[in-house]
């Protein structure tokens, strides 16, 4: 599974240079995709349910599939972190010749316009240590590379705040050049409770009203399933909703690439296999006319997908299923749930009333020469965003 000539070894080093008692030592290496088999996909799977920070986009059965779809292996380098032989950190790399429309070289972690969180797969405990890891490989083999781009790292847990010591600590130049706030679902509210605290007396009774026209217009329900019954059936109907609606007219629904189709389906199975796919739809004459889709990655959620039936956009489908997706706030496993949208999103916002801030994250790297031009970058980005605001 690990390309061994590619292993560097750094034991924890004490007082005097000697190795730290009860400290495992831990190599930086990286995965060859084509190489997972059962028993490395069980230890990705162990790491991922040992972080405090989730992301499922990383995991194996979505990032694998994701990485042959836009652009094949070439396109990111698993890195791995090992301690002690075990998996304690995972993250993808990609080395990219061009930043937001300027010729800058420089390391990221490898995304895709689907992926909406960037944060590494970290072992609780080993934050900084893998951040020291990272940063000492991208200053010994840099490429061409002038600095290292973190995207869509979340702003509020210890991953973003292990960086910040780190790069401190060795005196890097760093800086946060943009960040945004999206919808989050965070309460101790019951569903009810918190959505009546969302949506004053009027909005609510408007919801009904269109809610009982909905009906005049045939039998509607709502269905909830969490495991792997009728999928197949389920993705056909999700990609042509979606590509009935906007997204479709422009060009961006997931059904107009074949590469976004397939990779959209064989996540959607792989959560699933996994038992951490929840799905939701509004139906009405049991033709499903708002559908969505959650994945379940304790302690926290991911409200991945959902599309509506724009003809029915008078009566408020996408509303009346996040109503029902309020439900998340009664599951024992879920603290809170991301909602994966865009700052300041029409609807979602209408009803999420929490934050999550997500942020993108230059860390300078290599030698004296390079760190130079960073410098250089870092004020004439950080002067730009200082000038739009």
């Amino acid at each position: 599974m690990v390309s061994a000539s590619l292993e560097r070894q750094h034991p924890p080093v004490g007082r005097a240079g000697t190795r730290a008692p009860d400290m495992p030592s831990t190599a930086l290496s990286a995965i060859d995709p084509g190489d997972l088999n059962a028993a490395s996909a069980t230890e990705w799977e162990d790491l991922a349910g040992d972080t405090d920070e989730p992301n499922p986009f990383y995991e194996h059965w979505s990032l694998l599939p994701a990485l042959e779809a836009f652009g094949g292996h070439s396109a990111g380098t698993i890195m791995a972190m090992r301690c002690d032989g075990r998996l304690c950190g995972l993250i993808p790399l990609a080395r990219t010749a061009g930043y937001y429309g300027y010729p800058l070289p420089h390391l990221a972690n490898w995304s895709h316009d689907n992926l909406f969180v960037g944060n590494p797969l970290v072992r609780r405990g080993y934050e900084e240590r893998f951040w020291r890891e990272l940063l000492d490989h991208a200053d010994a083999a840099p490429g061409g590379a002038l600095f290292l781009h973190l995207d869509r790292m979340a702003e509020d847990g210890p991953l973003f705040a292990a960086l910040a010591r780190v790069a401190d600590d060795q005196g890097r130049e760093w800086a946060v050049v943009q960040r945004e706030e999206r919808a989050l679902l965070q309460s101790d509210l019951s569903p009810q409770a918190y959505f009546e605290s969302s949506l004053n007396g009027k909005k609510r009774k408007e919801l009904r009203r269109q809610q009982k026209r909905l009906a005049d217009e045939g039998a509607i329900g709502f269905q909830r399933s969490d495991d792997e019954t009728g999928l197949d059936q389920w993705i056909e109907e999700f990609l042509a909703l979606e590509k009935a609606g906007w997204k479709g007219r422009n060009g961006s629904a997931l059904a107009d690439n074949p590469r976004t189709r397939d990779w959209f389906a064989q996540t959607m199975r792989g959560v699933a296999a996994h038992g951490r796919l929840e799905r939701l739809g509004l139906t009405l004459e049991g033709k499903p006319i708002a559908m969505l889709a959650n994945f379940i990655a304790p302690p926290g959620a991911f409200s991945f997908k959902t599309a509506y039936d724009e003809r029915y956009a008078r009566y408020s489908p996408g509303v009346l299923l996040q109503r029902e997706n309020l439900d998340l706030l009664t599951r024992d496993d879920v603290a809170w749930c991301d909602s994966c949208a865009a700052a300041d999103h029409p609807m979602i916002e209408r009803i999420w009333r929490e934050k999550r801030a997500m942020l993108r994250v230059n860390v300078a790297i290599g030698g004296k020469l390079r760190r130079t031009i960073f410098r250089q970058v870092l004020r004439a980005e950080v002067a730009r965003q200082s000038r739009s605001i």
